[in-house]
């Protein structure tokens, strides 16, 4: 039976850095999946969060954003305006209201997330907020959450090392998800950065070398409910 999932992201970028290989293979199995980026992008570059200064970038980062997406065939994105890498400042509830809306329309049977320990404040609220969203009661809908990582964030969270357990063989999709993140101009950087298109080939390759794969995208497990 096909399945809805639905990506909760902290910012524009993640959702690819996190899990779009796999997502697209997914999707051309037959499953829906759905977008949620939960932050803005780009004003934790300000000392004060003044969203008319960037509204240019903005404006092309949201351009970025639905060409990343449609790249892949997500049915559908949602965007939240939550202050970037400022998500500490805003109550909890109202993030985890936001992620309950989208999942109350959608209905997703799994959930892909950000890892709880990654170094971004953001990043561990979003998980956080996942977690309130999801609480496994009689008629909750998620099955499955997954956690990924982001490379700039979960490997720079020393020693609070990602330990992953659930290995997707994405050798037949990598390259789609290159392409996606290649939409995201405004946020690439270059080698030896890891968020660099090398970088992230790197990743995948490291990563398959670990379960005899040539290129894997890895999760951490938080509950599957069979």
């Amino acid at each position: 039976m096909n399945k809805k999932i639905l990506i909760v992201a902290a910012h524009p970028d993640d959702e690819v850095l996190g899990c779009f290989a796999t997502v697209s293979k997914l999707i051309n199995q037959g499953n829906e999946a759905y977008t949620l980026i939960l932050g803005e992008g780009k004003t934790s570059r300000d000392e004060k969060r003044v969203i008319e200064k960037r509204k240019n970038e903005l404006k092309l980062l949201n351009k970025e954003i639905i060409e990343a997406n449609n790249l892949i065939g997500i049915k559908k994105v949602y965007t939240e305006n939550f202050p970037d890498n400022r998500f500490d400042s805003v109550a909890l509830l109202d993030i985890v209201k936001a992620v309950t809306k989208v999942k109350e329309e959608i209905k997703p049977d799994i959930i892909f997330t950000h890892y709880e320990n990654d170094l971004n404040i953001d990043h561990q609220i979003t998980y956080k907020a996942v977690l309130t969203a999801t609480r496994p009661m009689e008629k909750e809908s998620v099955k499955e959450i997954y956690s990924f990582e982001i490379l700039s964030s979960t490997e720079w969270s020393y020693p609070l090392s990602f330990y992953p357990d659930f290995f997707v063989d994405v050798e037949s999709s990598i390259e789609l998800k290159i392409e996606a993140m290649k939409k995201y101009n405004s946020e690439l950087r270059e080698y030896p950065h890891p968020r660099s298109i090398e970088g992230i080939r790197l990743n995948a390759r490291y990563q398959g070398m670990r379960v005899g794969k040539k290129c894997v995208e890895a999760f951490k497990t938080v509950r599957v409910i069979k």
